[in-house]
């Protein structure tokens, strides 16, 4: 007789409503007595590694393609992103970690061929608003930062975080103190700047000055050896993009972009004055150079090839040599 009154196993979308109700209950009971709401945080949490495992398999099963995606469009049919989010900072780490996997997955589940999290996104992009400031909050900051990375690969969405006022506090948050939220806030930042390329394009030219302004006095001139780094190589990885070859012509043909380079050129580090150099070479390169330009090139030539002579990667580089002499030769001709 026992095995009539087994309970009925739950299905995908079971778990998913089950966690929604235990969030809802998390949210508004914060403050009641301890042993309901930890015994309430436990079932949380097995609740939230069990969507996990559905959605990414587990060491015995592969994920079932059915299963994820009733799991995908009961999650999204109810709003449990949103109180995934919310209640984030009351879960405890490993079922923080568990969730931002879980929201990871969720933005490349396709339900009849559609992403869903990206018309739920567009739907409710105040919860970006929340992603994105989770960066001043240490204890959250990289669960935020992994789940607004996987937001972004869809279009619309970096889209709205690169026009919205909130690309100007990133500036800020790659030079925070704490060095695994700065490089964090750092990745996040290179990843709005380099994946959507006709986007990226279209937000470079609407906002060249203030961003470009912010770019040179606050990453590349910052006194972090770290930020420089990152951001040589960043405005190397833009402008060397076919897609933002309008912006490139801007840049280069501004004396104190000219003048950036060049101190940047001089660093002592090698790492810094190679990334430095393929921004250099598109100054060089110009055709069409500014007279301001062409000055600052003639009374400096002696120095530039002097140090451009001098100047060597630690591995046989053939593409880079043969730049290197090409703009040897273009300042040696001006």
């Amino acid at each position: 007789m026992k095995g009539l009154f087994k309970s009925k196993p739950r299905t995908p979308a079971d778990v998913v409503r089950q966690t929604r109700d235990l969030l809802i209950y998390v949210d508004i009971n914060w403050n009641t007595r301890e042993a309901k709401r930890e015994e309430k945080m436990a079932e949380l949490c097995k609740n939230i590694r069990e969507l996990k495992s559905i959605l990414y398999g587990n060491s015995e099963a592969e994920p079932v393609s059915e299963a994820c995606a009733q799991l995908t469009q009961e999650f999204f049919q109810g709003n449990t992103l949103r109180l995934l989010i919310i209640c984030l900072p009351k879960l405890n780490l490993e079922a923080r970690k568990d969730a931002t996997q879980v929201v990871a997955n969720l933005q490349r589940q396709q339900v009849h061929s559609r992403l869903i999290a990206s018309d739920y996104l567009e739907a409710n992009k105040d919860l970006l608003d929340l992603l994105v400031s989770g960066y001043e909050n240490m204890d959250i900051a990289l669960h935020y930062g992994a789940m607004l990375r996987e937001c972004i690969r869809h279009q619309s969405i970096a889209r709205y975080v690169l026009e919205s006022e909130h690309m100007k506090k990133f500036f800020n948050y790659i030079q925070l103190p704490n060095f695994d939220i700065a490089s964090d806030a750092s990745a996040t930042f290179k990843e709005l700047l380099t994946r959507h390329k006709s986007t990226v394009a279209e937000f470079l030219s609407k906002n060249y000055d203030w961003f470009f302004n912010e770019f040179n006095s606050k990453l590349l001139e910052s006194p972090n050896y770290i930020t420089r780094r990152q951001a040589i190589k960043l405005l190397g990885d833009m402008l060397l993009d076919r897609s933002n070859s309008a912006v490139m012509m801007r840049y280069v043909s501004s004396k104190d972009n000219l003048m950036i380079l060049m101190n940047l050129l001089r660093e002592s580090s090698k790492n810094i004055q190679i990334e430095a150099f393929h921004v250099f070479k598109l100054f060089a390169a110009n055709q069409n150079k500014p007279q301001e330009i062409v000055s600052i090139l003639v009374t400096n030539r002696n120095k530039l090839l002097r140090l451009l002579g001098d100047f060597k990667t630690d591995k046989e580089d053939e593409q880079f040599d043969a730049d290197k002499s090409q703009v040897i030769k273009e300042i040696a001709a001006l």
